[in-house]
């Protein structure tokens, strides 16, 4: 697995090792965390980590050597930091990518199953976003999400690698980092709720999302790592349910029992008004179904960050 110890990737590796898989890790650490990987004692060295960047395709190629299925979850992610640093956004999203399907074909690894976003539909007012939409990227990380797919596609007609692609949309959960510059709406609201800092809202706050919580999409992953026709595909991953940031401020305000300050600023660009997914073809295809709904999955995580992050 590409990215293992970040967010999402960590939360995989440790459902595949409870499920009795031995997993790889490939990760540069630049974003995740070792400790993001601190259950790995339970599992009596079935976990393997390799230190090393998916720019290095002799190091992709180490790691994929003798793999069944390939998760493909680095990436420069963030709208935000791919506006300031476009060039890193396609060597990580794009060249990265590319490395993992070459060490797919050449080492004969079956399927792979990588992180695309919700980020390809652009703004286009219609709602909810169906996967038989045209790509309309406003960002560089929506572009080199919508290439990772397209060669995604060709690997698959050209070289026979089986190809899965899971379109997430606006993952949190416990392990998702809150300190980073780039970090994504849930965990800095929390985190500043929690030190009672201003929570710093982009625009006037109605914009909205389809939050995912992250067990469904890990649920998602173990489906389309095993479903069987769905070579070059690509799904939705979601709730079919948005919530805006102002309900989220409303949410926390409910959960912490006290009102939050707030500080309106900017819009910020590439960042789209409204999500919304429509699941229809991950249930019928891969028998997805969200296994957390955003309310429970909202209270486990102010419950982790409370935990984790004491003031």
């Amino acid at each position: 697995m590409t990215g293992g110890a970040g967010f999402i990737g960590s939360n995989l590796v440790e459902r595949l090792l409870e499920d009795g898989a031995r997993v790889r890790v490939l990760d540069n650490f630049s974003t995740g965390a070792r400790t993001n990987l601190g259950f790995a004692p339970r599992f009596r060295g079935r976990l393997e980590v390799l230190r090393g960047d998916i720019r290095n395709l002799s190091v992709v190629l180490r790691a994929a050597r003798g793999a069944r299925v390939i998760f493909h979850q680095a990436a420069m992610r963030s709208v935000p930091r791919s506006v300031k640093d476009p060039l890193g956004a396609n060597e990580n999203n794009v060249t990265g990518t590319l490395h993992v399907l070459e060490a797919a074909r050449r080492c004969r690894v079956p399927r792979v199953v990588y992180a695309s976003s919700s980020s390809v539909y652009g703004d286009r007012p219609d709602l909810p976003k169906r996967e038989d939409q045209p790509p309309a990227p406003v960002s560089p990380y929506a572009a080199s999400k919508a290439a990772g797919e397209q060669y995604a596609t060709i690997w698959t007609r050209l070289y026979g690698v089986e190809t899965v692609g899971l379109r997430y949309f606006n993952v949190f959960g416990p392990r998702q980092d809150p300190k980073s510059e780039y970090a994504a709406v849930i965990p800095r609201f929390i985190l500043w709720g929690l030190r009672d800092r201003p929570l710093e809202v982009h625009g006037d706050g109605a914009q909205s999302r389809d939050f995912t919580y992250i067990d469904n999409v890990v649920e998602a992953n173990l489906l389309a790592a095993r479903a069987p026709g769905v070579r070059s595909e690509v799904f939705n991953v979601g709730c079919g349910s948005r919530v805006s940031l102002l309900e989220i401020v409303a949410k926390l305000e409910a959960v912490l029992g006290r009102p939050l300050e707030r500080r309106h600023t900017p819009p910020r660009p590439g960042d789209v008004l409204h999500t919304l997914a429509d699941v229809a073809k991950a249930k019928r295809l891969l028998g997805y179904a969200p296994l957390v709904e955003f309310d429970e999955g909202f209270r486990r995580t102010v419950e982790y960050f409370k935990s984790s992050f004491k003031s």
